[in-house]
């Protein structure tokens, strides 16, 4: 109660500013804007991180290199010491009793005397200095006993993912390329207007959802102490899931499509191949947990059970054939567009990090009060904020204002998930260090706060007069899908599979997705903020639309630049992933008959 008053209180504190940035207002003094100044602080706050990162991780470095040369230096004397005789080393042992004993006389340093360190004050000498660029980091010791057929779900749907998180960006890349060089092609079915909704359904149906089905699974049935109710059941949803990106892509390239309507542009027949299989994954989750072997149902189950009815009943919705025109059309777009990311990618992927990050840091969530706050105040408020897409649109004002007003008290959530997972992670930053478990999960919670954060600021009437409808909301949606979700995905699935397979990548090249996939991301989201703001400013003042398209070229040029790293850093994980499952050991227990499962926690044992 008290933490909900602090929310509450902080809400109270900030809506004057909301109310203030409520009106169109002119462009002379745009920097003033509330919504201007939180953005251009969060996006500052996210450098800051990544500094802090690379100084603990340089840090990490040099203390690794000078652990290697103590261990080396104590080699080299053993030995030397192991090839002299006993009066030798008598001798030797005597005179560093006198150096210890030995004070300078103030003349050492002019002679011309022979340079010999006799008295054991050069701590180190060498040419050729072993400075690595990335330190040995430990490796994993945990071995998590798992069915092996759980483990071949998990294998066979992140497996997937990655295939169309590769092909999606793929596909991406080469739309980025378009922005720089237009003529890159002329074949109809390679067309923007077609290649794009291939990108996005691809990334979004694809990758991201897989991904988080395949974690889920795992963490579906540990948290429940049980086995899967039905493996039948979950491979007929990865079937159909599949299927639905395949005859989608394949529909949306021929031209066949749902028309403008973002994210829903899978005609309805395809769709409902998605919808069936969430349905069957929703019914499986559902009996897992109805079967459990504990009393009490772990906060990682509420959200992943929401997001999966949340997103059952939008897919219903998004398709019903009386709302697909007029207005009621705009306001269902709305509805379901931001409904998609928030309460199914959004809301899946903070049931995984609820588990997947304490179970990382071995220790116990911070907070399940604040967990239990976030759910709720997520569930009131994410489901009425889409029209904030639609400000300044001939729906009702009345409608735009509760959007905006919604959008605000997302804050609640936000401040609350955030919280819990850095208080989570406090006292085990030396995990930074080790491993790159860690920086992913830090990374995703800055961008849970930041991206989040920065979308109830653009929610604001002035700061969507200058943003909305141009390169900015694109910033901000990588901000967010990428930021967060794709970050929190990779923290878990390197977080587990390790421990499921028992073999661990390459930490040079898990620390080279980190990096390539982040400074890719940050080039990609900065540019296309700053030009989509001075893009905005040029409608405003009502200059020719030609001129904004001119004035965005050299971002357009950063904005593929950041989309080549991020796609080479798909390349890095796609093989990091292959490196984990390869020639794994199989290390299966029994199901039914003899042997119940066993499933195995860092401190203890449990027989479900």
């Amino acid at each position: 109660m008290k933490k909900l008053k602090i929310s509450l209180s902080f809400l109270t504190i900030l809506l004057p500013g909301l109310l203030a940035a409520q009106s169109e207002g002119a462009t002379d003094n745009w920097l003033a804007s509330p919504g201007i100044i939180g953005t251009i602080f969060l996006v500052v706050l996210v450098l800051v991180i990544a500094v802090i990162i690379l100084l603990t991780r340089f840090n990490a470095y040099l203390t690794s290199y000078k652990d290697k040369q103590k261990h080396k230096d104590r080699s080299d004397f053993t030995d030397e010491i192991s090839g002299l005789e006993d009066d030798e080393i008598d001798a030797i042992l005597e005179n560093r009793k006198k150096a210890k004993k030995y004070r300078l006389q103030g003349n050492e340093l002019g002679s011309e005397n022979k340079a010999v360190d006799k008295k054991g004050l050069i701590h180190n000498l060498t040419q050729r200095p072993n400075n690595p660029l990335f330190d040995e980091k430990k490796k994993h010791k945990i071995r998590l006993e798992t069915p092996e057929e759980l483990k071949k779900i998990m294998i066979y749907y992140l497996g997937a993912a990655i295939f169309w998180l590769v092909f999606g960006t793929l596909v991406g890349e080469y739309l980025g390329l378009k922005f720089v060089w237009p003529e890159l092609d002329k074949v109809s079915w390679l067309s923007f207007g077609r290649l794009r909704p291939v990108h996005t359904n691809t990334v979004f149906w694809g990758w991201s959802s897989l991904a988080m089905i395949g974690l889920g699974y795992f963490v579906i049935a540990r948290t429940s102490n049980t086995r899967i109710n039905s493996y039948k059941m979950a491979w007929w949803a990865f079937i159909l899931i599949n299927l639905t990106v395949v005859f989608g892509n394949i529909a949306l390239m021929a031209g066949i499509n749902n028309g403008g309507a973002e994210y829903r542009e899978y005609i309805w027949p395809i769709m409902l191949l998605f919808a069936i299989g969430l349905v069957l994954t929703f019914i499986n989750f559902y009996k897992t947990v109805a079967q459990r072997k504990i009393s009490e149902i772990y906060i990682s189950n509420w959200f992943i059970l929401a997001s999966l009815l949340w997103t059952i009943t939008l897919s219903i919705i998004g398709y019903l054939p009386f709302y697909q025109d007029g207005l009621g059309e705009t306001v269902v777009q709305g509805y379901y567009m931001h409904q998609g990311v928030g309460m199914w990618f959004m809301t899946f992927t903070l049931g995984l990090v609820y588990y997947y990050l304490p179970a990382a840091l071995n220790k116990p969530i911070y907070s399940y009060s604040l967990g239990v706050l976030a759910f709720w105040t997520q569930m009131l408020f994410y489901t009425l904020i889409g029209t904030h897409h639609f400000v300044f649109s001939p729906l009702p004002w009345w409608l735009q204002t509760v959007a905006i007003v919604f959008s605000a008290g997302m804050f609640i959530p936000v401040i609350a998930g955030t919280t819990n997972f850095l208080m989570t992670m406090k006292g085990s930053w030396s995990h930074i260090s080790k491993s790159y478990v860690l920086p992913f999960f830090l990374v995703g919670t800055v961008f849970y706060f930041v991206g989040s954060s920065q979308g109830s600021f653009q929610a604001f009437r002035f700061t969507q007069y200058i943003w909305h409808f141009n390169d900015f909301n694109v910033a901000h949606s990588h901000m967010t899908m990428y930021g967060i979700v794709a970050f929190f995905l990779w923290a878990g699935v390197y977080s587990i599979f390790p421990k499921i397979t028992g073999k661990e990548p390459p930490q040079t090249l898990v620390g080279a997705h980190f990096w390539v996939a982040f400074i890719g991301l940050f080039a990609y989201m900065i540019s296309l903020m700053i030009g989509g703001t001075f893009r905005g400013l040029s409608w405003i003042e009502g200059n020719a639309f030609i001129e904004s398209v001119i004035l965005m070229k050299e971002y357009w040029v950063w904005r593929a630049v950041g989309g080549t790293l991020m796609f080479f850093s798909h390349i890095i994980f796609a093989y990091n992933f292959y490196y984990m499952i390869k020639n794994r050991s199989k290390t299966d227990v029994a199901v039914e008959g003899k042997e119940r499962p066993v499933y195995t926690t860092e401190s203890k044992e449990i027989n479900a």
